[in-house]
This record gives structure tokens, C-alpha cells and sequence, in this order.
């Protein structure tokens, strides 16, 4: 295969995948747009049953006309007979064999078009309850379709959420922790400030037991009764 001939057949693949992608991604509204030529191809098609009907109605009228002609003729015939008069019943005969080939022409269409008429009529019912059926189909292609969309949005919004959750929770925990550190700081200057001042040392002395006392009320019921005694 020439260089031309693989360039030409990868485009002609592109365009394909192209063509399909737009078929898929329209596949919903080229569905309901089949759904509604056939309907309007179903209405043309009983116009023209109506037209074949017509015809048949009038091959119909036809018949029983010859037929009633032929009748009468022969009933003719009949009565040229007992008369005696031979050249009118031939004539007459002559007539009545014109009519049987008329009648089995016109009969012949009568035949044809009530076959037409039967086939049609089955065909179009046929056509109707495809319709029908495509029509729910294409009811639940579409709330499918739109169930799909939502699950999608849906899971997009869970996704982006959850990434935004993420970036909050992150947020907070840094905040955490910024307030935690500056606690701590508070906490480690009062203490290194205990430590270094006099107040640490007066804890200290007072553990021991050394300097002025704060006064209890055994100390003070003691030296009552010293001064009494």
C-alpha cells in the first residue's frame, strides 16, 4: 500500500470515528426524529390506502353492476327464446358473453385491490404498533438518559466536593494548630516567668515551712491560750 493509500484510509478511519461519535452523541434526537418520519411516512400511507379503497369500492360497484347486466340479459335471452326468435337470442348472447369478459376483468381488479387493501391494512397496523413500541422506548431512553446525566452531575459534585472538603478539613487543622502553638507559647512565658521571679522563691520557702506563715486557727486558739495561762 503507497504512502497516499495509508494517509488517505487513516483519514477516511478519523472521519468515521468522527461521524460516530456525533451519531452516538445525538443517538436520543436521531431516534426520536426516526420515530416521527415514520409516523408522518404511516400518515402518507393511509392517504394512500384511503385512495386504493376508493378504487376498490368502485371495482366493487362495478361488478355487482355487470353482474345485475348479465342477469338481465340472460333473462332476455330467455324470453327471445320462447318467442320463437332465434337472431335476437344469439344477439343477445353475443352481448352477455361481452359482459362475462368485462365482469371477469373488472373482478380481477376487485380481487387485486381487496388483496392490497388486506395486505395494507396489516402492515400499517403492524407499522402502527412498532411506532408505539418505539415511542415507549424512546420514553425510557429518556429518563434514563436523564437519570444518567443527574448520577453524573451528581458524582462530579461529590468528587469536587470531597476535594474541597479535603482543602476545608486541611484549613482547620492548620488553624488547629496555629491556635494550639500559640497556647503553648502563653503557657511556656508564664511558666519561665514563675520560675525567674520572687513568687517562685516564696513557693518554695513556704513548702519548706520557712518565713511568715500564713495564720490557721490552731495557731491563733494556741496563743489565746497562752495569754490566758
Amino acid at each position: 500500500m503507497s504512502i497516499f493509500k495509508k494517509i488517505f484510509t487513516a483519514i477516511k478511519g478519523g472521519a468515521n470515528e468522527v461521524g460516530e461519535a456525533i451519531v452516538d452523541a445525538n443517538s436520543t434526537r436521531i431516534f426520536e426524529q426516526e420515530i416521527r418520519d415514520a409516523e408522518n411516512h404511516l400518515t402518507k400511507a393511509k392517504r394512500d390506502l384511503t385512495d386504493v379503497m376508493a378504487k376498490q369500492m368502485q371495482a366493487s360497484r362495478e361488478v355487482e353492476r355487470i353482474t345485475k347486466d348479465i342477469a338481465s340479459h340472460e333473462d332476455y335471452a330467455g324470453q327471445a327464446l320462447s318467442k320463437g326468435d332465434e337472431a335476437l337470442a344469439m344477439e343477445i348472447a353475443e352481448k352477455i358473453a361481452s359482459l362475462d369478459t368485462e365482469l371477469t376483468t373488472q373482478q380481477g381488479s376487485l380481487d387485486s385491490f381487496t388483496t392490497s387493501v388486506e395486505r395494507l391494512k396489516e402492515l400499517i397496523k403492524k407499522s402502527e404498533r412498532q411506532v408505539a413500541d418505539y415511542k415507549r422506548q424512546l420514553s425510557v431512553v429518556k429518563t434514563t438518559d436523564s437519570v444518567q446525566k443527574a448520577t453524573a452531575a451528581i458524582t462530579d459534585n461529590f468528587v469536587s466536593g470531597n476535594s474541597k472538603l479535603l482543602s476545608a478539613k486541611d484549613s482547620l487543622e492548620r488553624i488547629k494548630q496555629k491556635q494550639q502553638n500559640f497556647d503553648d507559647r502563653l503557657k511556656a512565658s508564664e511558666q519561665l516567668q514563675a520560675e525567674s521571679g520572687d513568687a517562685s522563691l516564696e513557693a518554695k520557702l513556704k513548702a519548706a515551712g520557712i518565713g511568715d506563715q500564713a495564720s490557721s486557727a490552731n495557731s491563733v486558739l494556741d496563743r489565746i491560750k497562752a495569754k490566758q495561762g
